[in-house]
């Protein structure tokens, strides 16, 4: 048992630094017998609040699923909306038919789900109708026979005023010619028409005569032909009636049956009327135009531009209400789209080019967007706000507010929206959108926090066992053993940090599992068994821990100077750990401090130079308050003090080291040398206690690393905040070490204690008149702080220095001799 006075009561066993899951917490030889896991493990509040969010039909209650990337808040969401959304009626189809009135504007029908394509199939057989009757209905006997009367009509009108002109003109010896464009004239002479020779030959009496007789028979020509035009617009007119009354009467039975069909769809059968309506002009146009002779897929397609409705969004009705998952949230993708057609040079566009979106396609359901892609896109979130608050679906260009499009393009009908969005996140884009848009809190009132952890205990460890089933008999892997899976719980927990929680980030427990499997199958065995496990993680160290092993080589050939043995004023080896890409990992780094008297306090040096970031900082200047606090209550603190983090270059962030840097500082006042075998981690307040850091598991491991290649001297060890012991999980190499007395951890919670361990001597505590013991640290470090406040002062006075200076600096509180009292 360690002596009260000793540092090895601070010291921790190995039974302290890992986990206790074991093969006998599973109640099976291996998983093959196990039952799937339905759900999602240890996340109660995030389904709770993702059933409410789905529940409410309220508007404004769209969702947020907050948590980080991998725990499976995508995949649960997703398959719990598709299981919910098959209990949802299907919502109606949406189409886009043609204006016949303004072709720009075209129209929005809304159908029962399903109607809309039955409705495109029926207005596809009307088309393959109308090619079938037209122009056939027009060369029925019937249709001919009236037709040729009406022909026969004006060609008898016409032929008339002509005979009355012929017979005029053969009175006065004037003979009268006519083709199928001109009438001429041509003198006569005993019953013969006469040449240009013979006519020349004429007198000229007679030729005047002629010319004279010509001109009044071409005014009475004119005056005959003068009802001409009006003669030809009857006949047009009566031949148009005719064509209407036949197209009509070959309609009727085409247009009858679909009328009658959809005699509900009041929009619908205003379609279809239009549509008859319009027929007139496109039968003549497009089937019965003679002179541009088409084939008969040159005149369908040209139907189905005109008449086939545009199927933007249909549903099965069995299906229930759509779940869409949009993984590139561009505005394209999400408010639909009209396309365009490149004919010789021009873009020209119909109501046939209108494209759906996902919220066309999720109108009605649900959309999952990932709200850091859809943050990116330029002018998405905007207008992603404006439909849901004006329930409207418009499709526009998102230029077109901007002047950049001039093209001429369409302006379809806007569309109801009924939809459910989803948000996938994290916690820092929710607390920025809460921050910055006044809109977003109202418009996604839901919460869905998915937590990073789950507690650890005997029916999370059976969850986790079914979960790694499920995810066994999905991917058709071999089961795991028992022990497989008890290595697999203690790497969660590591993950998490923590001895009391297993991690939620399953995607990589999932991605481990997969190269132990691959692991398994290369040894031909029937489990994936533990040393299956270890070897994968093995196998993922190796593949990214080239810069740390460069670092440790570095530091073993000193490059990097780290001491891991002897003494040392004013140096320390901190605890830090790397961020490179996904992987971290820890490495020592040397501290230094020089103390001098002054009035600068304590500068940061990585401060100064721009390498210290916001937070490094805070935790430096706590430091003064710490000093002052501790030692300066009689008098002004008068110090000028420089810390520095040695050969590091770049940003430095976190107060971690400011423990480390606390103790550096004292050492360099006091002149008391540090040990070098120990390395520390932890951030102080300014009152001496010693808080929880980040990457403890990684600090220690790196630290270790070091000092187990340089060869473990029995001594080495770190020394970390006791709040952070609930965070070890630490390799196995690590715990071996410590089972062996080979590296040791200590666990403290105030600066005291650290420094105890540091120095190896007594550091002293203030008793009941505030008074430390002379010849202990913390006695030595006041009576040192006392003279550079004297000697502060002294430089500040010309005269009678001495007997000044006994006024305005008190004597520091120290005892003659050692008082034991309680760390503070």
């Amino acid at each position: 048992m360690a002596n009260k006075k000793s540092p090895d009561r601070f010291k921790l066993p190995a039974s302290a630094i890992h986990t206790f899951i074991t093969d006998k917490d599973f109640p099976f030889a291996n998983t093959s017998k196990i039952k799937p896991f339905v759900g999602i493990l240890g996340q109660d509040r995030a389904i709770a609040a993702l059933h409410f969010g789905v529940g409410i039909p309220h508007s404004g209650y769209n969702l947020f699923v907050m948590g980080e990337s991998g725990t499976g808040r995508s995949s649960y969401v997703l398959e719990f909306l598709q299981r919910e959304a098959k209990r949802k009626p299907a919502p109606p189809d949406h189409i886009y038919v043609n204006n016949f009135n303004d072709i720009r504007n075209p129209i929005a029908l809304e159908l029962p789900p399903g109607e809309g394509q039955i409705l495109k199939k029926d207005i596809d057989q009307l088309t393959d109708n109308l090619l079938a009757t037209f122009p056939a209905v027009f060369e029925h006997p019937s249709y001919q026979q009236q037709k040729s009367n009406i022909e026969l009509e004006f060609n008898q009108r016409y032929d008339k005023a002509i005979d009355t002109v012929e017979r005029a003109a053969h009175k006065h010896n004037v003979a009268l010619y006519r083709d199928t464009t001109t009438i001429s004239f041509t003198p006569m002479r005993e019953g013969k028409t006469l040449d240009e020779v013979e006519f020349a030959q004429l007198p000229e009496l007679e030729r005047e005569h002629f010319h004279q007789t010509i001109g009044q028979l071409e005014e009475l020509l004119n005056e005959s032909l003068l009802s001409l035009p009006q003669w030809k617009r009857e006949s047009n007119d009566k031949l148009r009636k005719l064509n209407r009354k036949t197209i009509n009467r070959a309609l009727a039975p085409l247009i009858r049956p679909l009328k009658e069909k959809y005699r509900i769809l009041p929009g619908v059968i205003h379609y279809l009327e239009q549509m008859q309506e319009q027929l007139h002009t496109i039968v003549v146009e497009q089937l019965a135009d003679e002179e541009t002779p088409r084939t008969d897929a040159e005149k369908k397609a040209a139907l189905n531009e005109l008449l086939s409705p545009n199927l933007l969004v249909t549903h099965i009705p069995e299906a229930g209400a759509p779940v869409i998952h949009e993984s590139h949230p561009s505005y394209k993708n999400l408010f639909g789209r009209i396309e365009y057609i490149n004919d010789q040079g021009n873009m020209i566009t119909n109501y046939q080019q209108i494209c759906p979106g996902s919220l066309h396609k999720a109108n009605g359901g649900y959309l999952i967007i990932e709200a850091d892609k859809l943050l990116t896109e330029p002018f998405v979130w905007e207008a992603l706000k404006r439909a849901l608050k004006d329930k409207q679906l418009r499709m526009e260009s998102a230029y077109a507010d901007l002047g950049v499009i001039n093209t001429i393009t369409l302006s379809p009908a806007t569309l109801p929206l009924n939809i459910k969005v989803i948000l996938v996140g994290t916690r820092e884009i929710y607390y920025l959108l809460e921050e910055l848009d006044a809109d977003f809190r109202k418009m996604f009132r839901v919460l869905v926090d998915f937590d990073e952890r789950i507690p650890l205990n005997s029916d999370s460890l059976e969850a986790f066992a079914a979960l790694m089933q499920t995810f066994i008999n999905r991917e058709e892997y071999s089961p795991l053993s028992s022990a497989a899976v008890a290595r697999l719980a203690n790497h969660s927990a590591r993950l998490i940090s923590s001895k009391h929680h297993l991690s939620a980030r399953f995607r990589d427990i999932f991605d481990l599992l997969c190269e132990a499997e691959y692991i398994r199958s290369l040894t031909d065995e029937k489990l994936i068994e533990e040393n299956h496990i270890e070897q994968a993680l093995a196998a993922q160290e190796h593949r990214t821990n080239r810069i740390s092993l460069l670092i440790r080589e570095q530091m073993l050939d000193d490059t990097i100077i780290i001491n891991t043995e002897g003494k040392s004023v004013g140096k320390v080896n901190g605890l830090t750990v790397l961020d490179t890409g996904n992987t971290s990992f820890g490495t020592p780094a040397r501290i230094t401090a020089t103390v001098f008297p002054g009035s600068q306090g304590v500068v940061d040096i990585e401060r100064e130079v721009n390498l210290g970031q916001s937070i490094h900082s805070k935790g430096v200047m706590i430091l003064a308050g710490y000093l002052g606090y501790m030692y300066a209550r009689h008098f002004p603190l008068a110090i000028s003090a420089n810390i520095a983090i040695e050969q590091s270059y770049g940003f430095i962030d976190g107060d971690s080291a400011s423990l480390a840097e606390l103790c550096c500082l004292i050492s360099a006042l006091t002149r008391i040398p540090l040990r070098q075998c120990f390395a520390l981690t932890g951030s102080v307040s300014q009152y001496g206690d010693v808080q929880a850091v980040g990457g403890v598991n990684e600090k220690i491991e790196g630290f270790f690393e070091l000092c187990n290649a340089r060869g473990l001297s029995h001594q080495q060890g770190v020394i970390i905040p006791r709040s952070n012991v609930k965070n070890l999980v630490l390799k196995k190499s690590v715990i071996n070490a410590v089972e062996d007395n080979k590296f040791h951890i200590y666990a403290v919670e105030t600066v005291n204690q650290a420094l105890e361990i540091l120095t190896g001597r007594e550091v002293g505590h203030q008793d009941s008149r505030g008074t430390f013991p002379a010849n202990t640290v913390n006695g030595i470090a006041i009576a040192k702080l006392h003279e550079m406040a004297l000697a502060a002062t002294l430089n500040g006075n010309d005269t009678n220095l001495k007997s000044k200076s006994k006024k305005i600096i008190p004597s520091p509180p120290v005892a003659g001799n050692d008082h034991e009292s309680q760390d503070q």
